[in-house]
């Protein structure tokens, strides 16, 4: 079976998509197959990859609701070999209303990776910064969390909220749900806050804490506009460089 990795945190702008669009880059780069879902309804995991989102007919709102399936719903990414895409437009904010009254709404990605069983080695999950019905349906599928969090002040509030609803879907949706473990994005050497946010983090969560830290860096933040990851941008830029440590990182825990 594929490997399900959730990329969540409740709180915005802390590098989720950053981390959702490079990181499948770099494993897909090593030879694996990857899926890559957008289930945020801001859709910018999908425009990072150059999908235009207005020309989206089916997506990932169509796919969780039966107006499509998975074969026709899927989009190949045009600059990586080895990526399919389930693309997300603003549809997908109507989820939390239509879904409300479905059977098993919190098991309805995890039904579909059933259905798609081993295709892929490495599924991953762009959540939105909230916990509604698509962070749910992430966590329920998914075998482990991975957080991105920004070397900030209130980094540790939002994880500490983060780790309090993993451990509830554990309890009573999926109780082989794990943290994978915390990256840490944004890193800013040129102040101490960053360095005392790792640290901090480090000692409460110990082992599940990414070796690898993403620095700040403008090629980063570049990247997204031309709707391409950070290896085709500029491969040598500092945020490449680190995102490609962070997939060889997870590589070798799965081996």
């Amino acid at each position: 079976m594929s490997k399900i990795y959730a990329l969540a945190n409740q709180k915005g702008g802390v590098g989720k998509t950053t981390t959702a669009i490079n990181l499948s880059a770099y494993l897909a780069a090593s030879g694996k197959k990857i899926l890559l879902i957008d289930s945020d309804p801001q859709g910018n995991t999908t425009s990072g990859y150059g999908i235009d989102k207005l020309d989206i007919k089916k997506s990932y709102y169509t796919l969780l609701t039966g107006e499509s399936d998975f074969e026709e719903t899927k989009i190949k990414a045009e600059c990586m070999e080895n990526i399919d895409i389930l693309p997300a437009n603003r549809e997908l904010a109507g989820a939390e209303i239509e879904l409300i009254n479905f059977k098993r709404k919190e098991f309805l990605l995890k039904d579909i990776m059933e259905e798609i069983g081993d295709k892929y080695d490495y599924v991953i999950v762009d959540c939105p910064p909230s916990l509604n019905i698509l962070t749910l349906n992430a966590l329920t599928a998914a075998d482990g969390v991975i957080v991105p969090l920004q070397c900030e002040f209130y980094a540790m509030e939002g994880l500490t909220d983060l780790l309090y609803t993993i451990s509830l879907v554990k309890k009573k949706l999926n109780k082989n749900l794990k943290v994978d473990g915390v990256v840490f994005t944004m890193y800013d050497s040129r102040t101490n806050l960053s360095a005392q946010v790792v640290e901090e983090v480090k000692t409460v969560l110990d082992k599940e804490a990414f070796k690898t830290i993403i620095p700040r860096n403008v090629r980063l933040s570049e990247a997204p506009s031309y709707g391409l990851p950070i290896n085709i941008y500029d491969k040598n830029s500092k945020g490449a460089l680190a995102y490609e440590r962070l997939a060889e990182e997870i590589l070798k825990r799965g081996e």
